[in-house]
């Protein structure tokens, strides 16, 4: 038994032996066994060398550049751009002056013809015996003369106007801004001018700046300024005193309105109640306001975005007032503008027309155009008595194309007190 298990033992032994031995050289030869390298991980807080070096000779040519330009002579730096006016954010949101050179042309384009026979139309219905007009300078003149005594001036707010005792070097300082503001095309304004709409009494001091004699530019400028700048109240005051008696004067004497002067009412706009309530309505109630004007004006109406509150309102106001010829061409422009109107200003405009009932003057074209335009826009507002009354209108003023083109609508249109019948 003991040789045998000696036996079996030495097997076993030979037997590992032997597969060791081919094990062995099987991992000895070059074909065997392919060895594969692990890539090497990158530690999260390793840097890497590339893009520190890229970053660094980024940053060192930027700063060689700035070097370089700080060293290079004046005279071979760009030029400065500035701009015009003050760098208000609302403005400059609504603003487009990067195409002023495409406005001005198309500005030029436009027709502001006038026809003669529509001319004498409306001077029949101008005020014979009108107000004389009020400039800045003529309420300054009154304020010296009345020694500081309380006038009665078309605005509400008297205590708004101080009359103070100036410093003569404020004084001179402001007549030389007079002389550039004279001269004035383009570029930087002075920053005495710029500051005027912060003090209390700018009105005093720019009764020294002289506005009547600006140039177009410069009433340009001074526009974009106190419109940014002023409380509603106080830019109403400007565009009465000074915007509107230079676009009328400017009008008047060169038969149409000056590019910059133009823009300026579109500047004016932003401020649209001032707008209203300082410029168009006054020009309308002196009486006096012509064709051209109102085309005019009008056509900066129509080609600005105006809150329909505020338009409403103007719609209210110019339907109340006496007629004057002129308020035919703002209603038509401001019906064209399809706002949805309140109820009152629909019937404020049916009374404005309903009242030419017992007139026996024949009435110009302009208000035909008015009253179809009110028809086509809001021919569906209107109650079944308003319609009725606006149809027997038609028997009494007619026009020879435009009346059956209006009787034409309002019997086609669905009155609003019809619209609760249930059938």
């Amino acid at each position: 038994m003991g040789a045998v298990g000696a036996g079996c033992l030495l097997l076993k032994v030979s037997v590992v032996q032997h597969v060791a031995m081919g094990l062995l050289n099987q991992m000895s030869r070059d074909d065997s066994v392919s060895t594969k390298s692990r890539p090497k991980m990158k530690r999260k807080n390793q840097v890497d060398n590339d893009f520190i070096e890229d970053k660094l000779s980024a940053k060192i040519l930027e700063q060689a550049r700035s070097q370089l330009n700080e060293l290079a002579p004046k005279s071979k730096a760009p030029p400065k751009t500035t701009s015009l006016g003050e760098n208000s954010a609302n403005m400059e949101a609504h603003s487009d002056d990067e195409n002023w050179s495409d406005q001005e042309k198309d500005y030029s384009t436009m027709d502001f013809e006038i026809d003669e026979a529509d001319e004498r139309a409306l001077e029949r219905f101008m005020n014979p015996n009108p107000e004389p007009r009020r400039t800045l300078a003529d309420i300054i003149m009154e304020k010296i003369t009345e020694k500081q005594t309380e006038i009665d001036t078309q605005f509400s707010d008297k205590n708004a106007f101080n009359l103070q005792e100036l410093d003569p070097r404020v004084k001179a300082m402001y007549q030389g801004v007079a002389q550039v503001l004279r001269h004035y095309r383009s570029g930087k304004l002075p920053k005495a001018f710029k500051l005027m709409p912060s003090l209390t009494n700018w009105e005093q001091i720019l009764y020294f700046t002289e506005p009547e004699k600006w140039s177009a530019a410069a009433m340009y400028e001074a526009t974009r300024i106190f419109t940014s700048n002023l409380t509603e109240k106080m830019a109403q005051r400007f565009f009465n005193l000074v915007l509107l008696p230079r676009v009328r004067d400017d009008i008047a004497e060169y038969k149409k309105l000056n590019f910059h002067l133009y823009q300026a009412l579109r500047k004016a706009l932003f401020k649209p109640g001032a707008f209203f309530k300082g410029l168009l309505l006054p020009l309308c109630e002196s009486g006096t306001c012509t064709l051209r004007e109102a085309i005019i004006v009008g056509s900066v109406i129509a080609r600005c975005s105006i809150p329909v509150l505020h338009s409403a309102a103007a719609l209210l106001k110019l339907a109340e007032m006496s007629y004057s010829g002129a308020n035919s061409i703002f209603l038509r422009i401001l019906f064209d503008k399809k706002y949805a109107l309140p109820y009152r200003v629909v019937d404020a405009a049916v009374a404005h027309f309903v009242r030419f009932h017992m007139d026996s003057r024949e009435m110009p074209v302009l208000w035909h155009q008015a009253m179809l335009t009110f028809a086509q826009r809001y021919k569906s507002d209107l109650s079944s008595e308003q319609k009725e009354a606006l149809l027997q209108l038609l028997s009494v003023h007619r026009h020879h194309s435009l009346t059956t083109e209006i009787r034409r609508e309002l019997l086609h249109a669905s009155c609003r007190d019809e619209e609760m019948v249930v059938e």
